[in-house]
């Protein structure tokens, strides 16, 4: 039980540090989205790859924050049975949820954007547009860290069910965030 408490505790911080390091992009997004409007519509002036900048940074925020949200009972869920339920209930709604919906869900989305993410590195993908952002590729495989930070964070979700189940009241779901 040591052992997967370990692994909650260390899914946890991992998702917690990239959602707060993920906060400043926002900001970032915030402050970039202001700049051109300010030199478009004040100055007549455009620049192609600031346009860019704040949608890859909205984007980042989204998939990389994904775990996060998880993290933090942000996801939307259906409430017809869970908003009712008790802990045990509630455990095994997300325990079941996390098994046949999620994490099968991410590992098809691995698996079919691999080709696609694969080729974007191949020939080391940029911006289709003039003047835009290098690195699209990049951007790309924010897909298989989506995948990725959000397929643990469902792990961990199963993991912390399971302790409440096995006993530890440190672990009981909320209907509200965990």
């Amino acid at each position: 039980m040591d052992r997967l408490r370990g692994f909650v505790a260390a899914v946890d911080a991992m998702n917690r540090a990239v959602g707060e390091a993920l906060s400043w992009l926002t900001l970032g997004t915030v402050l970039v989205c202001f700049a051109v409007v300010v030199l478009r519509y004040g100055f007549g002036i455009g620049f192609v790859w600031m346009q860019e900048l704040y949608v890859w940074q909205h984007a980042l925020v989204f998939m990389l924050g994904a775990g996060y949200t998880l993290l933090h009972n942000g996801h939307v869920r259906v409430d017809v049975f869970y908003g009712r339920a008790d802990g045990r209930r509630r455990a095994w709604i997300d325990i079941t949820g996390t098994l046949v919906f999620l994490l099968p869900w991410l590992a098809v989305l691995a698996w079919e954007s691999t080709p696609f993410i694969g080729q974007s590195w191949a020939i080391r993908e940029s911006s289709q547009q003039t003047g835009g952002l290098p690195g699209y590729f990049l951007l790309k495989s924010a897909v298989w860290a989506f995948c990725l930070l959000l397929g643990l964070q469902g792990l961990a979700l199963i993991a912390r069910r399971a302790l409440y189940l096995a006993g530890d009241a440190r672990y009981t779901p909320h209907a509200g965030t965990d």
